[in-house]
């Protein structure tokens, strides 16, 4: 796919036009003061992992509607658990679970704990498994996930799985030999949504790790895109013609560029060019409106690959925010060894 976006020193300048709820805040603060009401960690037990280097717990987290949520919780073997660590914790891209403990070790081998979430209901698309389920009820909708209770967003899936990444930012500052402090959320495409919410919801995260965030400006990526995920929204309003008004709204509940308005923690985006899964525009849109309704100006950087697709800037983008934290000052254990 060549560029189809807009021209890169449009992108720069590109807003998203798309009203905000009224109630947007009041919703969120609502669902998160419920989910409150539940224990945050409701189990953690030491896993094999096989690995000499690693130590993993399997972890249980209460997420919305106190539903648990799985995650692997690693640590690097040879530093004790007295010492507090910047924890990272992970969220994951669209289909995919949490998989087996030996499989994500970038983030512990860089000498950061790492918080690796399951997303509920997902896991069958590609990967290696998930094990969170997701057993509230919904009306008939696309296969996959972004269109489970879309007509609502009482139903929606995404206020499920939002909650979920936010009670897990709790639950990372709980887990032994953590600095609740030093709480960096990262995550690419479904991940980097939920990167950016978590960081606004908490309001007390260090960094935010973003790439090729989905869910951003979806009336803009909905006329210009019908790439999976999108596709499942096309297809569902293809047959239910009447719903587009719920559907929107429903969406501006979950829209990325709301999320980001409200960020206060440094961030550093990514997007590719030709990216038809999630539009540059889209993640711009988000970029460009980041902190703007804190009152506050908040560090923040995107890298921008031009000739790359969904996958951005891949290990290269991964280098560069190791980098970017380290220049913050939350780099990790490794050159603080003696």
């Amino acid at each position: 796919m060549a560029q189809f976006d807009l021209p890169a020193e449009e992108l720069r300048d590109y807003r998203s036009n798309a009203p905000e709820p009224a109630d947007f805040d009041e919703r969120w603060r609502s669902t998160l003061e419920s989910a409150g009401a539940f224990p945050i960690i409701t189990s953690i037990e030491r896993s094999d992992n096989a690995l000499a280097g690693v130590d993993c717990w399997d972890v249980r987290f209460a997420g919305f509607g106190g539903d648990p949520v799985a995650a692997w919780f690693s640590r690097p073997h040879h530093i004790p658990e007295t010492r507090r660590l910047p924890v990272v914790v992970e969220y994951l891209g669209y289909g995919r679970g949490r998989g087996l403990p030996h499989e994500r070790l970038l983030w512990v081998s860089a000498g950061y704990a790492h918080l690796l979430v399951d997303s509920r209901g997902q896991g069958g698309q590609y990967g290696t498994g998930g094990d969170t389920v997701d057993n509230w009820p919904a009306a008939p909708s696309a296969p996959g996930v972004v269109t489970r209770g879309i007509r609502s967003h009482d139903d929606h899936y995404y206020r499920r799985l939002i909650t979920d990444a936010a009670r897990a930012v709790q639950a990372a500052r709980s887990l032994p030999g953590t600095d609740p402090e030093t709480v960096i959320v990262a995550g690419n495409s479904q991940g980097g949504l939920l990167s950016i919410a978590a960081a606004a919801l908490d309001g007390a995260v260090a960094a935010c790790l973003t790439s090729a965030p989905f869910l951003c400006d979806p009336d803009r990526a909905l006329r210009i895109t019908e790439s999976a995920p999108w596709d499942e929204i096309v297809q569902y309003l293809s047959v239910y013609r009447d719903a587009e008004p719920d559907v929107m709204r429903t969406l501006s509940y979950v829209d990325g560029v709301s999320f980001a308005r409200r960020g206060r923690a440094p961030a550093h985006f990514a997007t590719g060019l030709r990216d038809t899964v999630c539009p540059p525009s889209t993640v711009f849109a988000a970029f460009n409106a980041y902190g703007e309704h804190t009152g506050t100006a908040p560090h923040r950087t995107i890298e921008v690959y031009p000739f790359n697709h969904h996958e951005g800037g891949d290990a290269v983008n991964v280098r560069r925010q190791l980098s970017w934290l380290n220049e913050l000052g939350l780099g990790s254990a490794r050159d603080s060894l003696s």
